[in-house]
């Protein structure tokens, strides 16, 4: 094999690498933009569940000051 063949031949595995790469890539930023999608998602999702268990623990007693005196006997 002449040294122009040898040549050609790791340019076009080069260009197969380049390929492969480029395909890589652009499933790992799909996968990366899916998974930011989701991570936005869950976090309003954990904001509502919060904001909800906060109202949620609100105490039915009054405070002292609103309660009113109990009867004398």
């Amino acid at each position: 094999m002449t040294e122009i063949e040898q040549l050609r031949v790791q340019v076009d595995e080069l260009e197969m690498k380049q390929a492969f790469q480029e395909q890589t890539i652009e499933e790992l930023n799909e996968a990366l933009t899916a998974q930011q999608f989701l991570i936005e998602r869950m976090q309003v999702q954990m904001k509502f569940l919060v904001e909800k268990q906060k109202s949620s623990q609100t105490s039915n007693l009054a405070d002292e000051s609103e309660e009113t005196p109990p009867p004398h006997y």
